[in-house]
C-alpha cells in the first residue's frame, strides 16, 4: 500500500510517502514559509523522487487537527484536491496521535502538547509497552494546571513529551512536581511519516473515509468567532 501524508497543523510543514510501514520519502520545513507555499511543491518533490504518480496513491492522510486553524485547513484542502474523484480512501489522523507515534521506539506514558494560546495546551495521554501503543485520553484542550493534575495519575512511570509546546510545559510540568524524561530532539515535533503510520493502522482497521467526508477538528471555536461571540455577550449584558 503507498500512502501519501501530509502535516501542517504547527510551525513544521512535511509530508510523506510510505510503503506497507516503510518510509519512502520524507520532506519537511520549519523556516517560516508559509504551508500554502510548500505543502503541494513537497509533494510533487516526493513525487518526483520516488519515481510515484498520483495514481499510484492508495491512501490519502494528513493531520486534521487540533491544531493551528488556517494549518489545519491547508492540508486537509491539499489533500482533498489530490484525493478528489478518485475514490481512494482517505485517514483524517489526530495530531496528537501522530506526534505520539513519533515516540513509539520509547516505552513509557506519551503526551503531546500543542501550543492552543489563552494558556491552554493541546493534549492528549497514550500507554506504550511492549511496542503496543494504547490511547489513554482524548484529545482536548487543558490548562497546563489541569494537565499536571492529570499526569499525577502516572507517578513512577517514564512520561515523555512532544509537540510546539514543548519547552513551555516541560518547564511548568516539573515546576508542579512532574517528573518527565527528556524526548530526543528529533522526536519532538510532527513528522508526516508518522501520520502516514498511524494511517496505515487506520486503514487495517476500518476506519477511513472518503474524500468529502475528511474534514478538520478544531476542538475550539477560531478566535474570530470567539471575538464575535464575546461581543455579542458584551452587547446584550449593556442593553
Amino acid at each position: 500500500m503507498l500512502t501519501l501524508a501530509l502535516e501542517s497543523t504547527a510551525a513544521i510543514a512535511s509530508a510523506s510517502l510510505a510503503e506497507d510501514g516503510r518510509c519512502l520519502y520524507l520532506v519537511q520545513s520549519d523556516c517560516g514559509l508559509t504551508h500554502s507555499e510548500q505543502l503541494l511543491p513537497m509533494v510533487q518533490k516526493a513525487l518526483r523522487a520516488t519515481g510515484k504518480r498520483v495514481a499510484d496513491i492508495d491512501l490519502f492522510a494528513c493531520t486534521v487537527g487540533p491544531g493551528s486553524f488556517t494549518g489545519v485547513r491547508i492540508a486537509a484542502a491539499v489533500l482533498k484536491g489530490l484525493a478528489f474523484n478518485s475514490g481512494k480512501p482517505c485517514a483524517p489522523v489526530s495530531t496528537l496521535l501522530s506526534l505520539a507515534q513519533n515516540l513509539s521506539p520509547l516505552e513509557g506514558i506519551f503526551c503531546p502538547v500543542m501550543d492552543a494560546r489563552r494558556d491552554q495546551v493541546y493534549t492528549a495521554q497514550f500507554a506504550c509497552r511492549d511496542g503496543r501503543m494504547t490511547r489513554e485520553s482524548e484529545d482536548e484542550a487543558l490548562s497546563l494546571a489541569q494537565l499536571a493534575d492529570r499526569l499525577r495519575r502516572y507517578e513512577g512511570q517514564p512520561i515523555y513529551l512532544c509537540g510546539d509546546g514543548y519547552d513551555l510545559a516541560h518547564s511548568t510540568l516539573r515546576e508542579a512536581g512532574i517528573v518527565l524524561c527528556d524526548t530526543p530532539c528529533l522526536l519532538r515535533g510532527q513528522n508526516a511519516f508518522s501520520t502516514a503510520l498511524c494511517a496505515e493502522r487506520m486503514f487495517r482497521d476500518g476506519k477511513t473515509v472518503t474524500e468529502p467526508e475528511l474534514l478538520p477538528t478544531y476542538l475550539r471555536m477560531p478566535q474570530a468567532e470567539r471575538e464575535r461571540l464575546a461581543a455579542e455577550a458584551t452587547r446584550s449584558a449593556a442593553k
